[in-house]
């Protein structure tokens, strides 16, 4: 099964360089990484440059010109430059432990996408990993434990591994929630719904429109939970002003049978 990873980045270097050391120290190299960059200046370029000369995997970047935030789009570009058989999508703010391809791999199932979860690192340890450059992607339990202690993490729960079991299907139709910082599917079903939606514009809920209509394509959700969580690295809020919008073009798809994103990938295929 051939894995391709998609990270979104823009304009914040220090924290994907972080991401981009759990990359480097995964428990496996069958992967390629793919670099969706919404608009970044060449700062992210010469960084992104110098990490594909270390890789031991295949590693590119796409770009697109920087327009406001426009997520789907540029995930949608990177998808389309893939020829991976499954996809993993994350963010350049989510530094991931160095078992987290090989659990979604592991995972990974016909019928369903996988949703994980993340680690909420505070503000004051974020800047701290960032300056320090701690390998947070390597740390043990009991370090992660310490630092929920001192408060800085939010939880330390999803830490616990659990293998395969029933229970990551309890809640086959469930989207709320799920986020694209930490969700894998199968290229093909991706195809199949037109990928993500660009009629979404600014922050917010094209992850929900794409997993609601997975799910009335036939394609369930399994979790992933207990198994594969990414480290959050704390940022200011993002823009929401065009939330209201994105919030009635969910309720559009939540009122409908469709499947098919309305601007979709099949542009760049």
């Amino acid at each position: 099964m051939r894995i391709a990873v998609i990270v979104t980045t823009y304009n914040r270097p220090d924290a994907l360089a972080a991401v981009l050391d759990g990359y480097l120290a995964q428990d496996t190299r069958e992967f390629e990484l793919i670099i969706a960059d919404d608009g970044s200046t060449a700062d992210t370029r010469r960084l992104i440059e110098d990490y594909a000369r270390r890789a031991p995997f295949a590693s590119r970047h796409v770009w697109q010109e920087d327009r406001g935030f426009r997520p789907a789009a540029i995930r949608n570009r990177a998808l389309a430059a893939s020829a991976a058989d499954y996809v993993i999508f994350s963010d350049g703010d989510c530094v991931p432990p160095h078992q987290f391809v090989s659990r979604h791999r592991t995972l990974a199932e016909r019928g369903y996408f996988l949703a994980g979860n993340r680690i909420l690192l505070s503000r004051r340890f974020t800047v701290e990993v960032l300056q320090r450059r701690l390998p947070i992607h390597d740390w043990s339990t009991g370090r992660w434990l310490a630092a929920w202690m001192r408060r800085d993490v939010n939880r330390a729960l999803p830490l616990l591994a659990l293998p395969e079991g029933a229970f990551r299907k309890r809640a086959p139709q469930r989207w709320e929630g799920v986020k694209t910082c930490n969700l894998s599917a199968w290229r093909s079903d991706l195809i199949a719904v037109n990928g993500l939606d660009e009629s979404y514009s600014g922050w917010g809920l094209e992850d929900s429109d794409l997993v609601i209509r997975l799910l009335r394509a036939g394609i369930r959700h399994k979790s992933a939970r207990f198994a594969a969580p990414v480290f959050h690295l704390w940022h200011p809020e993002n823009d929401r002003s065009r939330l209201p919008d994105n919030q009635r073009r969910l309720a559009d798809i939540l009122a409908s049978r469709r499947t098919a994103a309305v601007i979709g990938i099949n542009q760049y295929l």
